[in-house]
């Protein structure tokens, strides 16, 4: 065991690294890059029970210290995910994943959360609940404690791997929200999902973004995001995954002191490729200059 592994619900991570869902496909993008074995894990690409074809064009833009998404669940459905491309995976990668996966009504999160739950390659299922609800109007599943709540009971019924959430901050009351979700099963938490914005095109004055809005990421949203886990982590005493705008060995050290037990990195996929397995090699190299001899130690220990 070495001085970065940690362990998430049963499941031994060699180091804290996970990158996140939406910036890492099937794992399968980065192999030109380094071999995806070094990961803690990684989350899969935001799975639904049906194909989707995502949102409209243009869904994403740029700011000076990240990025908008509004790729809308872009995916060719679960049943495919789990027939041809785990199998193919499995080839070049010999850890266990997280899946993450959405749905727009309780059925499609049971369905779905089911199938993955059959595969081996499954270390943990996320459950994204930032989804328009479609029995709810179309409000997000993550904003209603009670909505996120049935929809994790019914989950957490049909099957049997560690279930994460994964969180909105768009959510008003958020440490309330993981509190119920900790009571009712929920076997960790992934603090959190992108915060919500828009970009105007300075000739026209319109949204760049067909969907007006965006998942705002990158940098720049992470004091906001190292916040929402250091709110979270005394009210709850289930593990919790940070994510929002780690870019720095550092940034990962900052994410646990709050709370954190791992962490997620989304947006620097995107921007530098080739950056992860340094900011592995790096974490390592800062845990010795700090007399860390288990990263472990220092989740929440800006709580003591």
């Amino acid at each position: 065991m070495g001085k970065l592994t940690v362990e998430l619900s049963g499941m031994t991570l060699k180091n804290p690294v996970i990158p996140a869902s939406g910036t890492y496909g099937y794992g399968m993008d980065y192999l030109d890059f380094y071999d995806v074995n070094i990961l803690g894990s990684f989350s899969i690409k935001g799975t639904t029970l049906h194909e989707r074809d995502g949102n409209g064009l243009p869904r994403i833009c740029e700011y000076d210290q990240g990025m908008l998404n509004s790729v809308g669940l872009q995916n060719p459905g679960v049943y495919d995910v789990a027939g041809k491309i785990f199998p193919e995976l499995k080839k070049v990668y010999h850890g266990q994943v997280v899946a993450n996966i959405s749905g727009f009504s309780f059925d499609e999160y049971v369905e779905c959360a089911s199938v993955m739950d059959r595969e081996d390659i499954v270390g943990l299922l996320e459950l994204n609940i930032s989804c328009p609800n479609v029995h709810g109007g179309g409000a997000s599943f993550g904003t209603d404690i009670p909505t996120a709540v049935e929809v994790l009971k019914r989950v957490k019924q049909s099957v049997r791997k560690p279930v994460y959430v994964k969180c909105t901050p768009q959510c008003p009351d958020l440490v309330g929200m993981c509190k119920a979700l900790e009571e009712n099963g929920a076997d960790g938490l992934v603090l959190s999902n992108t915060f919500l914005g828009i970009r105007l095109d300075r000739r026209t004055g319109k949204p760049i973004m067909k969907n007006i809005t965006g998942g705002v990421s990158g940098p720049g949203i992470f004091p906001q995001a190292l916040y929402k886990v250091y709110q979270v982590y005394p009210h709850v005493h289930i593990p919790i995954i940070g994510c929002g705008g780690i870019s720095t060995a550092d940034d990962i050290i900052e994410m646990m002191s709050a709370g954190a037990a791992a962490v997620e990195i989304g947006t620097l996929n995107l921007t530098d490729p080739q950056r992860i397995p340094q900011i592995i090699t790096e974490l390592e190299q800062l845990c010795d200059t700090l007399h860390v001899e288990s990263i472990t130690e220092i989740t929440g220990r800006a709580h003591r």
